[in-house]
This record gives structure tokens, sequence and C-alpha cells, in this order.
């Protein structure tokens, strides 16, 4: 980790959620050349990537809510991340 940056408890959670359900991600890469003593933008190529599900994510998520929700709860929990992963 990059000196001086924190993550959050918030920031944490949310990466793993993402993990947990998939997520989209967006990588720019952008190719510049010295014309007439200027950076021009001579090219730009924006790659798009789905990452699925990580089954690891989904039981980290319900091992530490498990200790939190009743058998109830977390039975419906359980139901409701599975409906997204097939949703997805």
């Amino acid at each position: 980790m990059k000196k001086g940056v924190v993550m959050t408890d918030e920031r944490i959670k949310n990466a793993l959620y993402g993990c947990a359900t998939g997520l989209s991600t967006e990588e720019t890469v952008k190719e510049y050349s010295v014309e007439d003593g200027e950076m021009k933008l001579v090219k730009m190529k924006v790659t798009k990537r789905d990452i699925p599900p990580d089954i690891k994510a989904v039981r980290m998520i319900l091992d530490e809510t498990a200790d939190e929700l009743s058998d109830e709860e977390l039975e419906a929990e359980k139901q409701r991340l599975i409906k997204i992963l097939k949703e997805m």
C-alpha cells in the first residue's frame, strides 16, 4: 500500500461487496506524441472488463454477518446474495 493511504472500514466493505457480487471496470490507455513541441494525444484505447462474482467473498460476508444475525436473518441474507448473483 502506498505511504499515507489509509483504507477505511467502509471502503474495505464496499470492495468486498463488489467482489462478492461481481463488478465491471474500465481501463483507459492513452498514447501521446510530441508534435511542434507540444504533447498531442495520438491514440486512446478504452477496455471494459467484467469481473465475475467471487464465492470466497460471499462466504466472508456471510461469516462476518453470521455472528450478528439470527438464523432466519442469515438465511434471508444468503438468499438475497444468491438472487444478486443469478441476476448477473
